[in-house]
């Protein structure tokens, strides 16, 4: 099968999401099809695999309506994008497009980064759903990363397509962490700095947790950051490390007492299953689409109550509690690998060959 991949939304210096289900999918599905990957920027490649590439125009130019025009010249059996936005006037391929959750209907203000017409244009498209259902009714089939999305996507009727499950997996191969030595009274935080993602009350819980340390990994805008500083209790200690390598969130992962998130809304949540991997216990907002990702091995909470979440971080402070939700994320990981979503897509990837022919 020869596979074409989008992967123009790769980062540059460091993976968010999105980036690293591409570069994940990337290595897998390497192994078993033959791949292209599409780039709009040759230092993408750097955080790709090695497998041959095309450079085509950027997701954000004027001409990405047209972009099939280019992807054409290579003659793929089946293009895959890891979101729906990918231009397809003039294919002559099937097409696989993605959409990873409906977080933005429910908090539609787009990234405040981005200039103000796009912005703009951002909130408008998330007030209904028929512009969805436009960019999802033009592929041959949709893939999603949950059923919790794909379960959503039905209830809205946002495709007449297909909708395969395409899972994320946790990227590396970092060894389980020692379960005989004692965690640092450390938490970590990876993630954006969206209000949805609701650092906030992290913070706030800190005031109960004057023993313990708050490490909020990603990068942060500096206006953000003097949101968040300004609400860090005086007896917390809460660090910015406005990002991190590689190898330094590996060794932060090996060393802590969880992963954490009270996140509103999420459509998968990977930094749990990266944590969950190396027996990183996780505590995380109770809502389905951790519960599906992490079942039985995370300890839940609301993601108002900042006093319930101190006392979940508790819980973990004893050491026998702490040793079992570390097996327990060990167990529930091992469920995740990127050589299954390999499979799932090249499944998926037949079914969207089966379904253009039967329109040609």
């Amino acid at each position: 099968m020869k596979l074409v991949i989008d992967a123009r939304y790769t980062r540059i210096n460091h993976h968010d999401g999105i980036s690293r289900y591409t570069a994940g999918l990337i290595e897998a599905v390497s192994k078993r099809a033959d791949v292209t990957m599409l780039v709009s920027d040759l230092r993408q490649l750097s955080m790709l695999p090695d497998v041959p590439y095309l450079k085509v125009t950027s997701p954000t130019s004027p001409l990405e309506p047209l972009v099939a025009l280019q992807v054409n010249k290579l003659r793929p059996d089946v293009v895959f994008s890891p979101m729906q936005t990918m231009g397809t006037l003039g294919r002559k391929f099937p097409v696989i497009l993605t959409l990873h959750d409906l977080i933005y209907y429910a908090h539609p203000r787009a990234p405040k980064f981005l200039p103000a017409p796009i912005r703009v244009g951002w909130f408008l498209f998330h007030q209904v759903y028929w512009p969805q259902r436009l960019l999802l009714n033009r592929a041959d089939a949709v893939a999603t990363v949950s059923n919790t999305t794909a379960g959503l996507m039905k209830r809205h009727r946002l495709t007449r397509k297909h909708i395969g499950l395409v899972s994320n997996a946790p990227t590396g191969q970092a060894a389980p962490r020692a379960q005989e030595v004692k965690p640092e009274k450390s938490l970590l935080y990876m993630g954006s700095f969206m209000e949805y993602k609701n650092v906030e009350t992290l913070i706030r819980a800190m005031a109960c947790l004057p023993e313990h340390s708050l490490h909020l990994l990603s990068p942060i805008s500096a206006a953000r950051r003097s949101e968040l500083e300004a609400l860090i209790p005086a007896s917390a200690t809460v660090i910015f490390h406005d990002g991190v390598s590689e190898e330094a969130y590996q060794e932060l992962l090996a060393q802590c007492t969880a992963l954490v998130t009270l996140s509103r809304e999420e459509g998968y949540g990977l930094p749990l299953v990266e944590a969950m991997s190396v027996g990183t216990p996780v505590v995380v907002t109770d809502m389905p689409i951790f519960r599906e990702v992490a079942q039985e091995a995370a300890l839940y909470v609301d993601p108002d109550d900042a006093p319930g979440f101190a006392r979940q971080i508790q819980r973990l402070d004893d050491w026998e509690v702490w040793k079992e939700y570390s097996q327990r994320s060990l167990e529930r990981a091992a469920d995740y690998s990127w050589d299954e979503s390999a499979e799932q897509l090249i499944d998926l990837a037949q079914l969207a060959i089966t379904e253009y022919r039967k329109r040609k």
